[in-house]
């Protein structure tokens, strides 16, 4: 089955940076976009950044300028920098990827299992 495994998360103070990656495995013909996205508790669940195959990229207004999305299609995978980390940054962070399977026509969204980034003093 595919499967998302991100890492990268952690506790960090303010101005603080992280590193996040995702890792997709499993029987996936292709993928057209991967992405994190971001949510808090009692809020909910937002975009942080994608990246579609050929270098299109899509952030928050509220991370432009701090973190950047980059992909190793060879390894299938992303990559967020964190840079200027806030509190207001903390949150479970989620990868998605929209991929393609073998012999089937849709392409279907994936979810992994999420890494917690904690920024505080």
């Amino acid at each position: 089955q595919v499967q998302l495994v991100e890492s990268g998360g952690g506790l960090v103070q303010p101005g603080g940076s992280l590193r996040l990656s995702c890792t997709a495995s499993g029987g996936i013909s292709s993928i057209d976009a991967m992405g994190w996205y971001r949510q808090a508790p009692g809020k909910q669940r937002e975009l942080v950044a994608d990246a579609i195959s050929g270098g299109a990229t899509n952030y928050a207004d509220s991370v432009k300028g701090r973190f950047t999305i980059s992909r190793d299609n060879a390894k299938n995978t992303v990559y967020l920098q964190m840079n200027t980390l806030r509190p207001e940054d903390t949150a479970v962070y989620y990868c998605k990827a929209d991929l393609r399977l073998p012999g089937m026509l849709s392409r279907f969204r994936y979810w992994g299992q999420g890494t917690q980034v904690t920024v505080s003093s």
